[in-house]
């Protein structure tokens, strides 16, 4: 062949070439983008009561999308950056507008080993979270039992220093605290030791308990702290109701989350409100009286309740509209015994803590180890 016909011929080719090349790359989707942080802001509280209004500090979020946890890079759906048609265009996702981080853990005044190395691993973790949009954790709820076995004395009791400042020391972060029946005492019937408790709201950078029941909200969601044991032994449980009705019916935010002491369901060995310690016949003792504020006042009205009483790490089921978290495990674990409640996760082997991420209309739940073991994660998109 001439070589001029093998220079025509090659040329044809390169022609065919290029007018095959139109379609270009597959989209990918890329997670990334930055937020403003979060603010705690003192919320509102209603029938008297005083709220914390301390900062929580600034928030940040890692990309989920549906069941993935902890900035999942979804394909196309999280956040992406498309190229495709020639045109060279990007669009980049901004990431969550609203992101809360906090942990919540219950019944850790011990002042043992135990609690030291929980809030280590609580602080290592809230670290390891710090990404480009703002600190791992905003916050701690503390859901009571906060000086065992028979509460403190006074505000300048040292269990103040011993069981809490001391063993969270190194733990930079606000304490939104709510009480337990231990910290009114060891029958759970004085009263008296219970003010002193939102006394050292006044003595302490990190201790916030502004009443005995108190709300605040914190970006897109809104906390309500319960007295659950004044519930169980009927002293404010129609105020509170009325309170909690109140606050919901004022709340614009996307999540509402109630935290207190007292479970509504549980596989410990308190277990289940309605039959505490399986004395479904011993009135008062057998938690009657939460189960009802439970039925009405928490059941399908608030997003998520948070608790411990039982020393140990539960997910319940969803059940009656609600989310079920107990997180008592601060500093010691009891077993679990079987009280009939579904779970999707149960463990009384170690001390731990839940992190739990809302961004926007997600929220991710993870329960940690004190040994810094991550055992069990799941994620949600609200849906009402």
């Amino acid at each position: 062949m001439k070589p001029s016909s093998i220079r025509h011929i090659s040329l044809l080719l390169l022609l065919t070439a290029c007018d095959d090349k139109g379609a270009g790359p597959a989209d990918t989707g890329v997670a990334g983008g930055t937020d403003s942080g979060a603010t705690t802001d003192g919320g509102d509280t209603d029938g008297g009561d005083t709220d914390g209004g301390t900062d929580g500090g600034d928030t940040d979020g890692g990309d989920t999308d549906g069941g993935d946890s902890d900035g999942g890079t979804d394909g196309g759906t999280d956040g992406g950056t498309d190229s495709g048609g020639g045109d060279g265009g990007s669009t980049v996702d901004p990431g969550p507008t609203n992101v809360v981080r906090f942990v919540a853990m219950g019944d850790g005044g011990e002042g043992n080993p135990d609690q030291y190395a929980v809030a280590e691993t609580m602080a290592a973790l809230c670290e390891t979270k710090t990404d480009d949009l703002g600190p791992g954790c905003d916050f701690v709820l503390y859901l009571g039992d906060n000086f065992y076995d028979d509460g403190v004395e006074d505000v300048d009791d040292d269990q103040f220093l011993t069981k809490f400042e001391w063993p969270y020391e190194v733990v930079d972060l606000p304490f939104y605290v709510v009480l337990g029946n231990h910290d009114y005492g060891s029958l759970s019937l004085y009263w008296w030791k219970a003010d002193y408790e939102v006394e050292y709201t006044d003595h302490s950078s990190k201790w916030i308990m502004p009443d005995k029941y108190y709300g605040f909200t914190a970006e897109h969601a809104s906390f309500f702290g319960l007295n659950t044991n004044e519930i169980l032994l009927g002293w404010s449980d129609t105020e509170q109701l009325a309170w909690l009705d109140g606050q919901l019916a004022a709340s614009t935010s996307t999540w509402n989350i109630a935290f207190g002491h007292h479970p509504y369901l549980s596989n410990g060995q308190h277990g289940n409100a309605g039959e505490y310690e399986g004395y479904e016949w011993l009135p008062i003792a057998n938690g009657t009286t939460v189960r009802d504020f439970m039925d009405v006042g928490v059941c399908g009205q608030v997003d998520l309740y948070l608790c411990g009483h039982d020393h140990n790490r539960q997910w319940l089921e969803p059940t009656c509209g609600t989310e079920f978290i107990v997180s008592g495990a601060a500093a010691k674990t009891t077993d679990l015994v079987g009280r009939g409640s579904p779970t999707l996760f149960e463990d009384d082997t170690v001390e731990g803590f839940v992190w739990i991420e809302l961004a926007d209309d997600q929220l991710t739940g993870e329960f940690w180890t004190r040994d810094g073991d991550m055992d069990f994660s799941r994620s949600f998109t609200k849906s009402r």
